[in-house]
């Protein structure tokens, strides 16, 4: 009996080490994407005759490709992963590799079909969509890329139900390092030109990158697909094409449609943007080519704080994307306990993650902004607000994740419909009023995010265990996070006397780094087991025993011993 415990234990332990080592495989990747990502838009925005405006037209086009992405692609990684790692978990490696098949054929199907709408469409959605004409370039260079994408998701989502999770973050990586280094190079060998032509330079970039990442993700599956015996049984053999690919719709619908709202969200913004700063602003500037450039000026402004956003919340990702082979697995194998524990632990390292980043960049927003974006950094409200949705956006994503492993998929979709309706006519109510502008987007996000959460976390918390201590879990951080805001704001304020502001900045950053992560353990926020759990934790944890923050007990002394 005892031997039987000690297997089981040792079972769990693997569990627990291959979930992390998945989320920080995924965790590097998306924090390089998203470095990468910041490198080059950085690097474009301050181009001479590109700015805010060509970023507006960049981020315009990019967001009708990304809603098609979304019809698409968007969805396909849970959806094969889901149904790849319950076929492995119980053997069937023959249902498996069958179901990947189909997907595939499908989704290449519907990718192909979207390029063509798009590239054909392109200037009927600019001018219905954004009431400028010019953003079909932009569209029409991205519409390649479309088909590419949807066959590369289900590529991804394959891997990621064999629990592999290496090349999803290495093609991502690949694409976004030769994105970065032909964005920059066409558009600075565009210089000169239009801020729209410039802008379609950019995006070529994208399709390019993207045709030559499905290149290496086709040679990975060929060295590492799935072995399957010819002679084997599997219980999808006697289902039909029809009836495998009605579970495949059955469980995509939801997730797709979750993923089209999701990305309809951004597209409400851009597009209320545009046109309700041309309503607000007709009288100030009666020329229609100033007032439309200055609505991509404030769209590029949108543009620029989501990007910095977006740098935390590609982070927590790696937990939402893990999430659903691992705990579909374990619920395949009725393993409810482990599954229970992988999504506490998510939510919690989502708000240990998440909530210093909010915190710095509502402190130290003008001066962020004036170090990365110095021929362009006005949005220094509009980051504050942000800020605060993006805490929401990261929860839901793990939550969102959650869900999806326990099939629950239409809950999100639900929630985000819902949430769209309400931004939407927030947008249009707050962004017509000149003296709220721009800033109106992110208020409606700060809303629309809380409802989404709200709908998520009742339906999970009905459907799994959730080991939430309040004061240690969501308390801690929070009062972490706000400590360590007031003190870099102080901190900076004082050193912009005695310093250049570009350098007291990046020392701020860096003095709250260590300031959160010093109240971290001093709170004892984290518990033994979740040091070891996080990168060189085992290496960590001596070090803060013999430094008397955590005390070694006798029952773990003696458990350290028997291990």
């Amino acid at each position: 009996m005892e031997q039987e415990e000690i297997i089981d234990e040792n079972t769990k332990k693997k569990k627990g080490a291959s979930f992390m080592k998945n989320v920080l495989v995924l965790m590097f990747s998306q924090i390089m994407v998203k470095i990468l990502g910041f490198i080059y838009k950085l690097v474009i925005t301050n181009a001479p005759g590109f700015g805010n405006t060509g970023l507006g037209y960049y981020s315009a086009g990019y967001q009708i490709y990304s809603l098609l992405l979304a019809l698409s692609s968007i969805g396909i990684p849970n959806v094969v992963s889901k149904l790849v790692s319950e076929r492995v978990a119980i053997g069937d490696n023959k249902g498996a590799q069958r179901i990947f098949k189909i997907c595939m054929t499908f989704f290449t199907t519907i990718g192909f079909a979207l390029s063509l709408i798009l590239f054909f469409g392109a200037e009927a959605i600019s001018n219905v969509v954004y009431n400028v004409s010019d953003i079909k370039y932009v569209m029409q260079v991205l519409a390649p890329a479309v088909v590419f994408v949807a066959i590369s998701a289900v590529f991804r989502g394959y891997f990621a139900g064999l629990n592999d999770m290496k090349p999803t973050s290495y093609s991502q990586v690949i694409e976004q390092f030769l994105n970065c280094v032909l964005s920059i190079t066409f558009v600075y060998a565009l210089i000169g030109k239009e801020p729209y032509i410039m802008a379609a330079g950019g995006n070529l970039s994208t399709t390019l990158a993207i045709v030559l990442t499905f290149i290496y993700l086709i040679t990975y599956y060929k060295k590492r697909k799935l072995k399957v015996d010819i002679n084997g049984v599997s219980p999808e053999e006697n289902k039909s094409t029809k009836q495998l690919l009605k579970t495949i719709l059955i469980l995509s619908i939801p997730i797709t449609i979750s993923s089209v709202i999701s990305i309809i969200s951004p597209l409400i913004d851009s597009t209320t943007v545009s046109r309700c700063i041309q309503s607000a602003f007709a009288g100030i500037y009666p020329i229609r080519e100033e007032l439309e450039a200055f609505a991509m000026n404030m769209t590029g402004i949108l543009s620029k704080v989501d990007t910095l956003t977006a740098m935390p919340i590609a982070i927590n990702i790696a937990f939402s994307t893990a999430l659903v082979p691992a705990i579909s697995s374990s619920l395949a194998q009725k393993d409810y306990e482990t599954a229970s524990k992988r999504m506490t632990f998510s939510m919690f390292a989502s708000l240990l993650i998440i909530i210093p980043c909010a915190c710095g960049f509502i402190a130290l927003a003008q001066p962020i902004l004036n170090l990365i974006y110095p021929t362009a950094s006005d949005g220094a409200s509009l980051l504050i607000l942000c800020s605060i949705s993006m805490v929401l956006v990261a929860l839901n994503q793990t939550i969102t994740g959650g869900l999806y492993g326990i099939s629950k998929n239409y809950v999100p979709a639900i929630a985000v419909l819902i949430s769209v309706f309400i931004k939407l006519w927030l947008n249009i109510a707050l962004i017509s009023n000149p003296d709220i502008g721009i800033n109106g987007s992110g208020i409606s996000s700060i809303v629309a995010q809380a409802i989404v959460f709200i709908i998520c976390i009742i339906v999970l918390n009905k459907n799994i265990k959730l080991y939430f201590k309040f004061g240690r879990m969501i308390l801690g951080p929070i009062i972490a996070g706000v400590l360590m805001g007031i003190s870099v704001y102080f901190a900076n304020q004082w050193m912009n006397t005695v310093m250049g502001q570009s350098l007291s900045t990046v020392i701020s950053i860096i003095l709250g780094v260590i300031i959160y992560v010093l109240i971290i353990f001093i709170m004892k926020i984290l518990k033994k087991e979740d040091i070891l759990m996080i990168p060189f934790g085992t290496k960590v944890y001596p070090i803060l025993v013999k430094l008397n923050i955590y005390k070694e007990t006798e029952e773990h002394k003696a458990k350290h011993m028997k291990e």
